[in-house]
Parts: structure tokens; C-alpha cells; sequence
């Protein structure tokens, strides 16, 4: 939803959509949250934490859908098409060597989870695609609220 940015005195401030405010299960004089990152909720944490969780939950639904050969042929293929393209950072050589191991171990590791270096490696994932944007659309919004 968009909304407006309105003078109020010396400040600026939104119109919440009653939807959204019911949405959050807000009234009148609640506080939110408001950051460089957006205006949250209370209780929904810190806005880096959802983000993380959002990434983890899609990669359970990507490893929940797809066996670990599907999840390895897309991926390298990803990995192959964004190094031609000269798109490459240092995670991709880390998902290199997990998807090209035989082992399912490292790779479950790695989607689901929710130790500081998978987080870090779903930040590049390369299994990005694999799901429909219904999927994505509808985890995403699990995820904000």
C-alpha cells in the first residue's frame, strides 16, 4: 500500500490503513516502531531478524519442494549464468563447493540453518527462481507480520 507523507507541526507523519492497523492488532495510542528500514510493529523485532527469517523460511520452502538434486542442477546453473555475467561475490564460491559435494549434509545446513554462516549464505542465495511468485509472494507476507 502507499500512502502519503503529511506535514504535522514541526514533524512529518503517515496515515496507517485501518487494514494494517487491525492487521497488527493495534489501537489507538499503541507505539510503534520506526527505523531507516520502515515503520514496524511492536514485537515484531529487529528489522535484519525478520529479514533473516523471512530468507530461512524461504529456503525450508525451496528444500522442502525440491529434492537436494534439483535444488544442486538449478543452483549451479544460477552460480554458471551470474559468474558469465561477471555477478560474483565471495559467498557463491562457498555454494560452489556445497552444492558440487555429494553430501546432503552441508547443503541442508546451509538452507535451513540458523547458525551466523547460514545466514550469511542465504543472503546470496543461489536457489533464487525455484519457487513460484505465489510462493514468495505469500512467505513474504507471512514474514511481515
Amino acid at each position: 500500500m502507499k500512502t502519503s507523507l503529511r506535514r504535522i507541526g514541526n514533524s512529518f507523519g503517515v496515515i496507517i490503513p485501518k487494514a494494517i492497523v487491525d492487521a497488527w492488532k493495534l489501537r489507538e495510542g499503541d507505539s510503534l516502531r520506526v527505523s531507516i528500514d520502515g515503520i514496524f510493529p511492536p514485537g515484531q523485532g529487529n528489522g535484519h531478524d525478520a529479514l533473516d527469517e523471512q530468507k530461512r523460511r524461504l529456503a525450508a520452502a525451496v528444500a522442502a519442494r525440491f529434492t537436494p538434486r534439483e535444488i544442486r542442477a538449478h543452483s549451479l546453473a544460477n552460480l554458471h549464468r551470474w559468474k558469465s555475467s561477471g555477478a560474483w561475490v565471495s559467498a557463491f564460491d562457498e555454494w560452489k563447493r556445497i552444492l558440487a559435494g555429494a553430501d546432503d549434509g552441508p547443503l541442508f545446513a546451509a538452507l535451513l540453518g540458523r547458525d551466523e554462516s547460514a545466514t550469511r549464505l542465504r543472503q546470496s542465495a543461489p536457489y533464487t527462481g525455484m519457487l513460484s511468485q505465489d510462493e514468495v509472494r505469500r512467505i513474504n507476507e507471512e514474514t511481515a507480520h
